[in-house]
Order: C-alpha cells, then structure tokens, then sequence
C-alpha cells in the first residue's frame, strides 16, 4: 500500500479500464482514448500538489450479474480489467475494486478518504452516465464535495453524457462546495 499523504482533496480515476478504453472493447466508451490526455494532465497536477490518486476499477466474476444488462466486461484477472497503459498507476497511487456501478458500493473507498482526511473528491474517468453519477451521488451522500472534472469523463453517448452532467450540477450543487 502507498505512503497516505494527507490531503482535504482526493482524484478519483473511475474505470479507465481496457474493456473500456481500447478500441472495439466489450463496453467501449466511444470518447474514452480522447480523455486520456486531460486525466494525465490532472494525475500530474495532483502529483505536484501532493493529491492522493485513486484508481477505482471494475472488477467482476465470470458469472456476474451485471452481465444480463451489460456485455462481459473486466473479469477478474482478465486484460480488459486492466487500467490503460497510459494511465499506468506510480506506487504512490491507491486502486480500489469495484463490483458494480458506485465506487463506494461495498468497497474501501471511504474508509481510505476518511483515512487520507479527504472532503472534496475530484471524479474522473468513465462512463459518465452511470459509474461517474452513482459515484458522484454517493460520495454526496456521505458528506463529500463532489468535483466532476468535465474534460476528463466520457459517457456511452454524447446525449447520456450531457444529460448526466447536468443531473450533477443541478442536483448536486450544494454538494459541490
């Protein structure tokens, strides 16, 4: 496990996963490579101010259940589960694994931000319309502020994702800090 730099601020990196990312991917989001530049730049800056990173990943069984809605994506120990190479996380980074929509649904991920001192995430990452607004939505109702870096989410469509977005800043807002 990383060194826990403490930091009222926490970047998270949601599903920049092969299964996501690579072209003609299972649930290829179509914008994903064109992201991939913007959340670079932001892990560098968090670098730089000595924010944590954090990767949340998909990870499902074979079996999963989510695959009766969605097509087999980022089993368990398979390449697609992989985060992108470009994304490659340094040692300092956290991953946490995910089995469904929300980075918090039955994961880590809060007990590491209270942890790190975190009250504000920032969200990067894909799909908008789903991880990214579960995310955001949760992390609001357990007492974050909530950041939603735009130029660095994609959704499944141009129509979710704007859509999405503006469920986020509508709702959201006095969350928003």
């Amino acid at each position: 496990m990383p060194k826990r730099i403490k930091s009222t601020t926490a970047l998270l990196v949601i599903d920049m996963l092969n299964d996501f990312v690579l072209k003609g991917a299972p649930l290829e989001v179509p914008r994903a490579r064109q992201v991939i530049r913007n959340i670079r730049r932001r892990i560098a800056r968090a670098s730089r101010e000595h924010i944590p990173v954090i990767f949340v990943c998909d990870k499902h069984r074979k079996e999963d259940p989510e695959f009766k809605v969605w097509p087999k994506h980022a089993v368990n120990g398979s390449a697609g589960s992989e985060i992108v190479a470009e994304l490659k996380p340094r040692s300092s980074d956290y991953i946490i694994d995910k089995t469904t929509y929300s980075a918090f649904y039955r994961t880590k991920l809060e007990k590491l931000l209270r942890k790190l001192g975190t009250r504000k995430i920032v969200i990067s990452g894909v799909v908008t319309e789903i991880c990214v607004l579960f995310t955001a939505v949760e992390a609001c109702m357990r007492g974050f502020q909530v950041e939603v870096a735009e130029d660095c989410v994609a959704g499944l469509t141009e129509a979710d994702h704007r859509f999405a977005l503006r469920l986020i800043k509508r709702y959201l807002k006095p969350y928003q800090g």
